[in-house]
């Protein structure tokens, strides 16, 4: 049975808050009290929805990458060339990590995967958001590999749902680098000449880091309501 239209405009209400709080700080820094009041919600009307801060995470993150599934499919789209495809990629991690500096930190990195490393043992419903969050980005990497491999563009044999899961962990890694060290300039830096190295692309398809491509130059071309650079994956 559909929820009523009040009903359903509270619970995504508590969805999108629940996005842009913990974007901007961290998991364990958010309370449900802290919830609720940015959404003008009250603890009843959360406890209605939701059983836990666990179980509104885990909900947030799948209503969050619905709303990222089209610019993913724009970034990945078949008008690009596989090797597009993968500089897109690049681009739209440098660019979502340029314009969402939410905490203050210049590397936002990816508020859903890190969330799954911060908690304790009885938040499995958070891990498991980061896993499926980091899952549906994988799908996407292996798609690419295998259009780089099927063009020749990459130099050995690979095994495409391996090298895509190898991408999920180095971008993770150095997003997490990244704040550790609250340096932007390193992930620029080192974020395409590493991808490169995973997948082993040819070294006369390589772009130079001083010569890329911009995220800008694909945004006339996104979808209707996307926003470059809000997530993935990064997924």
């Amino acid at each position: 049975m559909a929820r009523p239209s009040s009903q359903r405009n509270t619970r995504e209400m508590l969805l999108e808050t629940a996005i842009d709080l913990i974007w901007k700080s961290s998991y364990p820094n958010v309370g449900v009290n802290e919830i609720c009041q940015a959404a003008g919600v009250t603890k009843g009307g959360f406890y209605h929805h939701f059983d836990s801060k666990a179980e509104l995470f885990f909900e947030a993150s799948m209503h969050h990458w619905e709303q990222k599934k089209a610019e993913m499919d724009h970034l990945y789209s078949p008008e690009f060339t596989p090797l597009e495809q993968l500089e897109n990629m690049i681009a739209h991690i440098i660019d979502w990590q340029e314009r969402d500096q939410g905490d203050q930190n210049p590397v936002c990195g990816c508020p859903f995967f890190t969330a799954g490393a911060q908690v304790g043992s009885g938040e499995e419903l958070v891990r498991e958001a980061g896993r499926v969050v980091s899952d549906h980005a994988a799908r996407y990497h292996a798609a690419l590999i295998r259009g780089l491999k099927g063009g020749g563009y990459l130099n050995g044999d690979c095994e495409p749902e391996q090298v895509s899961r190898l991408l999920v962990q180095y971008i993770q890694g150095l997003l997490l680098y990244g704040r550790v060290y609250y340096d932007l300039d390193v992930v620029r830096r080192d974020m395409r000449a590493g991808l490169y190295r995973i997948v082993d692309l040819k070294p006369e398809y390589r772009v130079a880091a001083a010569d890329a491509p911009e995220l800008k130059t694909l945004a006339a071309k996104a979808p209707a309501g996307s926003v470059p650079g809000k997530d993935a994956a990064a997924a």
